[in-house]
């Protein structure tokens, strides 16, 4: 006989947890408090809902995010599973319609025999039975005081960032021109806003004197690198953002027959393109100056804003401290913690950290031996940062190769040696199975 567990949060790691633990036998409930209450950086009522970007990054099994993606599919990931189903063009990476995706995951979860669904606000942690908290980074303030309380430690937090997507259909097309980087993929998955010098110049100085929103709760933000501000990343020399977001390298405008100075990457929210994400336009500008600087990119003069870019505050636990590898909390282990929360940073690597945390439960409460993701595989690295980190202060990562231990005989190319650790990682995850 066993008690059923609950689920609190249904962004992706609760929703993987959830159908994790209901396809394993077990009855479970989900609480969400959606609509009754959003966060600042949601605004659908569906389960899943991507907040920064589409993408869910490279595809490629030489890039760790491609092996992550890969194992989990192999393992029988929900998420996974819509995403592929509800993939969008992107050249070497995976994205999604968002909406789609979304509305599929939420459809999944209502139509399982073994899933019962509550949407209201979690205020504090039930008094009793297995929880898995996967309210993300942005759980409220009631429950993350509880979480505090419970665990004796103030939480870490980061700043993070969320792009602007606009109408596709208010590009100017004569001064765009549609390619995926080394003509990965479809020409039309991307559209390209090409700068010359003069121009580029211009913008960053405009960006940079752009007014910002202010920061309720603190002065001085610390945000995640992989979401830094594209006006933050200005700041850091005028050349930055030409050699980030901006970049050029694999691209040639057809009109021109030569490489851009800079270009600013227009991705597809949908297969038909009636919207577009600004690449690496993470932004903490007031509305009033996206609007004025965005609408000075070649292309963009019209533009008509669907979403306005801005920024949120990032909540995580010490994991390495709090955390054992099972993902419980060490001081009350019928407590599980999954996705952004435990420190991961990313949509697949919050993915991994329900299935993992969902799995660990499952073999718990079914009486069988939990065998914790070997550290060969791209779930056990990440769990490996997770519940070891890496000395000094615990700080947010995307799933890493140099998580992964080293090869038995050295490899000296990088493609090639991360070629042979995502084989290896693929054998592991085949007997883990």
């Amino acid at each position: 006989m066993t008690t059923r567990p609950t689920v609190i949060g249904a962004g992706l790691a609760g929703c993987e947890a959830a159908w994790q633990l209901a396809e394993a036998g077990l009855d479970v409930l989900l609480v969400e408090m959606k609509p009754l209450r959003r966060s600042p950086a949601h605004s659908d009522d569906g389960f899943a809902e991507l907040v920064c970007s589409n993408s869910l990054r490279g595809a490629a099994l030489s890039n760790a995010v491609g092996l992550l993606k890969e194992e989990l599919r192999r393992a029988g990931s929900l998420l996974l599973r819509e995403a592929d189903a509800n993939a969008v063009p992107a050249g070497g990476a995976l994205a999604v319609n968002r909406k789609k995706l979304s509305a599929s995951v939420t459809a999944a979860l209502e139509a399982h025999p073994r899933v019962e669904i509550e949407r209201r606000e979690v205020l504090t942690i039930p008094d009793d039975g297995a929880v898995v908290i996967a309210t993300g980074p942005l759980t409220s303030d009631a429950l993350a005081a509880d979480i505090a309380e419970r665990t004796g430690a103030d939480a870490l937090a980061f700043h993070d960032a969320i792009a602007p997507i606009i109408d596709g259909a208010s590009v100017d097309r004569d001064k765009v021109f549609p390619a995926s980087r080394y003509d990965k993929g479809d020409p039309e998955d991307y559209l390209n806003c090409p700068f010359d010098e003069e121009g580029y110049h211009a913008f960053i100085a405009a960006l940079v004197a752009a007014e910002r929103a202010g920061l309720r709760d603190f002065e001085t933000p610390r945000f995640f690198p992989g979401c830094m501000p594209i006006e933050a990343i200005a700041e850091q020399g005028v050349l930055a953002p030409a050699h980030g977001p901006m970049k050029p390298v694999g691209l040639r405008d057809p009109r021109t027959g030569r490489r851009p100075y800079a270009v600013v990457q227009l991705r597809k929210e949908d297969v038909p393109g009636t919207a577009y994400n600004l690449v690496g336009f993470q932004t903490r500008l007031k509305q009033s100056a996206q609007k004025e600087v965005f609408r000075s990119i070649p292309g963009l003069e019209e533009a008509r804003f669907a979403r306005y870019g801005a920024v949120h505050r990032n909540t995580f636990l010490d994991s390495p401290r709090l955390l054992d590898e099972a993902l419980r909390l060490r001081t009350a282990p019928r407590i599980r913690f999954a996705g952004q929360i435990t420190g991961v940073e990313g949509y697949v690597e919050s993915i991994a950290a329900g299935f993992i945390a969902a799995r660990a439960l499952a073999s718990e409460l079914l009486s069988e031996p939990y065998v914790a993701p070997p550290p060969e595989t791209a779930m056990g690295a990440l769990l490996g940062h997770v519940v070891r980190g890496e000395g000094g202060r615990y700080e947010p990562s995307n799933i890493r190769w140099d998580f992964f231990p080293p090869l038995e005989k050295r490899i000296r190319k990088r493609r090639e040696r991360r070629e042979a650790m995502a084989h290896r990682a693929l054998e592991a995850l085949d007997d883990w199975r």
